[in-house]
């Protein structure tokens, strides 16, 4: 599902808000999640799962095209870990 069948979906669920509402909530809520990402923080949405960071170290890596070896700096990297109700509804 892409952003905008979300929020189509959502508009369905819900005809008594404007389009322009229901993307705005949409986008409140990711930029939400995004912004406490990068403040070191943890979301958790109970039923669902939580997201969170994990920390890469500095490596070397292949340019695929060339094969020249380059330096890939250390970096923070999103995770998701599901829920027990979401990886129950998963495997049924």
């Amino acid at each position: 599902m892409i952003r905008s069948e979300l929020i189509q979906k959502l508009s369905e669920a819900n005809p008594d808000l404007a389009a322009r509402d229901i993307e705005a909530i949409v986008t409140t809520f990711f930029d939400e999640i995004a912004r406490r990402l990068a403040a070191d923080g943890r979301v958790e949405l109970r039923g669902f799962g939580a997201f969170s960071t994990r920390a890469r170290d500095a490596r070397t890596g292949r340019n695929p095209r060339t094969g020249e070896v380059v330096a890939v700096d250390a970096k923070r990297v999103p995770y998701f870990k599901p829920g027990k109700e979401m990886r129950v509804r998963l495997n049924v």
